[in-house]
């Protein structure tokens, strides 16, 4: 079987810490980014397409990856976006009715290196005490003064624009075209569940690529504005956030979600700072300060809003607080027709506490 032609395998860390496993299929690879782990139970597909993970090595914590397979629709873009993964048991075999491969295939035909039998607990804890930091994973593992070099040229994170990486190069559509409200939609790393939230609710979304202008997306005559997902530091985005200040200026209606929400933030003054660890994950608790509700919601983000400066801002108001730690999770502006989110309601496979965001915009629209 494919699975006991094991390759020892090193997971290297960009302060010397090293960990070791096993190559997954018994390839030979190696792949280099920043370390992060995702605590959801499910969703691995998703979270392996999500561009917002662009050029980032996840760990799972779920002790066991690949048990259900894969399926063709369960895909958050066009093809994997991390640079690699770290697991503790990687299943070879699967059972589910709908899966149409196993996670092995998928990996391999995306051309993804993984590893397995790591102590991801091991792992994990390190990451959570030290930081978020980059990393390299490989069957190299005699060469381990090569490998500390490598990856000492790997920029960091900080300060790292990655949109222009996972962004559409040419405008298309998405939903009926004689729907009766029009998205512009702009792709900074935009997830297809977010396009399919809008396009169930009667929107149809024209997706223009991240370093487009208000002009190229007011040219459509749309009557709403979408300031999506995606990887990387916000603050590079210069473009995206002179985007946001036009719409603003205008008042137009406009909804942002998690690097979207940042670059909102940025457009009004408002800083970003990265975090020690990121929020990833779909178990993470949101008090929506509006409603005085608790959410459980799917987050991934490794860059947070400055809350003393959107508290201290006379237009804008914090709506939703994460609970762990009290970093912004939501805002609004209390003149405008515009509001954010920093976590992901169109969730798939789940949570879909928060889905009624989706609605809120449309209703923001029709007014």
């Amino acid at each position: 079987m494919k699975y006991q032609k094991k390759k020892q395998a090193v997971v290297l860390l960009a302060d010397g810490t090293i960990f070791y496993g096993k190559s997954v299929g018994g390839k030979e690879g190696t792949a280099f980014g920043e370390v992060c782990f995702n605590t959801g139970m499910t969703g691995y597909q998703e979270i392996f397409t999500d561009p917002s993970y662009f050029g980032q090595i996840m760990v799972a914590t779920n002790a066991h990856i690949g048990n259900y397979g894969t399926q063709s629709e369960e895909v958050e873009s066009d093809g994997v976006k991390i640079a690699g993964l770290i697991v503790k048991n990687f299943s070879y075999d699967f059972s589910r009715d709908r899966a149409d491969s196993s996670l092995e295939d998928f990996l391999e035909k995306n051309n993804l290196f993984a590893i397995s039998d790591v102590d991801t607990r091991a792992l994990v804890s390190y990451i959570r005490d030290n930081g978020a930091m980059n990393a390299v994973i490989s069957t190299e593992v005699d060469n381990i003064e090569v490998l500390k070099k490598q990856l000492n040229d790997i920029p960091d994170m900080n300060g790292l624009e990655l949109a222009s990486k996972v962004s559409t190069k040419e405008p298309y559509f998405v939903g009926e075209e004689s729907a009766s409200i029009k998205i512009a939609a702009l792709d900074l790393g935009i997830k297809k569940n977010i396009l399919r939230n809008l396009a169930k609710r009667g929107a149809y979304i024209k997706v223009f690529p991240y370093n487009s202008t208000f002009d190229e997306l007011a040219a459509w005559n749309p009557d709403g504005y979408f300031l999506s997902n995606g990887p990387g530091d916000p603050e590079p985005l210069v473009e995206a956030q002179a985007v946001a200040k036009e719409i603003i200026d205008r008042n137009l209606p406009v909804f942002g979600i998690c690097l979207g929400h940042q670059v909102i933030a940025l457009a009004n003054g408002v800083s970003t700072y990265k975090m020690h660890n990121g929020h990833r994950g779909i178990n993470h608790p949101v008090k929506n300060l509006l409603t005085g509700k608790g959410e459980i919601t799917s987050q991934n983000h490794g860059f947070a809003v400055n809350r003393e400066q959107v508290e201290a801002h006379p237009e804008l108001e914090v709506t939703h607080l994460h609970l762990n730690d009290g970093t912004v999770a939501g805002l609004r502006m209390k003149n405008k027709n515009c509001f954010s989110v920093q976590y992901h309601p169109e969730a798939s496979p789940g949570p879909h506490d928060a889905d009624y965001l989706f609605d809120d915009f449309i209703e923001n629209i029709k007014k």
